[in-house]
């Protein structure tokens, strides 16, 4: 069980949390919800109004971010779609593109960076994930197998395992908003990054007696 770091921790000192590729809000929201200054940015505007930045994300890299969670698009990476490229019937740029953007990211200069994709090229071309979570270990009766690939961070640990292993996001049916409902992180997943990755990277700041215990 995370410990409550305390509000009042994490806003005097100016934590700043960078949500990459977050148009949502989830993520940037249970961050904010903890007393960070978070901000998202996407090239699509916010879906809920907030701190976000709508343009590449490489504007921002040059300011000081204390942790940076991205979320690459997974058009180009993904296994499920990279039939279209050996096939034939897809530029193959377009997958090394998406790779550089990672390993940009990953090479960002932040002590703490987590990155967010399916099972695809980054495994294959860059390296395996540090680990894969299911949203059923935070709440959710679903099944979504979901990378992570981490720079001092620790691997996230399941808060609420529940029953059902239900393929939601698999047989969602077309539609005009069914890539924007696959591609939002669940509730459960965001907020075990904000409390759990608050805790490890408040805790390298402050000392242990300046940590608020539940």
């Amino acid at each position: 069980m995370a410990r409550n770091l305390g509000k009042e921790s994490l806003v005097s000192i100016n934590m700043r949390a960078l949500i990459a590729c977050e148009y949502s809000r989830t993520v940037r929201d249970a961050f904010r919800k903890l007393g960070w200054y978070a901000m998202s940015c996407d090239l699509l505007p916010t879906d809920v109004p907030g701190e976000h930045h709508q343009g590449d994300v490489r504007e921002l890299m040059a300011q000081p971010w204390d942790i940076i969670i991205a979320f690459p698009p997974c058009t180009y990476l993904c296994s499920s779609g990279m039939h279209w490229t050996t096939r034939g019937l897809r530029d193959p740029k377009l997958t090394e593109d998406a790779l550089d953007f990672v390993r940009y990211l990953l090479g960002a200069d932040c002590k703490h960076i987590a990155i967010e994709n399916p099972v695809g090229a980054i495994s294959t071309r860059i390296r395996k994930p540090d680990q894969i979570i299911q949203p059923w270990q935070l709440g959710h009766p679903e099944t979504k197998a979901t990378c992570l690939w981490l720079k001092g961070l620790p691997k996230l640990i399941p808060t609420d395992i529940v029953d059902g292993r239900e393929q939601r996001i698999w047989k969602m049916p077309p539609g005009p908003d069914r890539w924007k409902l696959r591609s939002k992180t669940y509730q459960g997943i965001a907020e075990g990054m904000a409390n759990q990755w608050s805790e490890f990277v408040l805790s390298s700041i402050l000392p242990a007696t300046q940590l608020k215990r539940n």
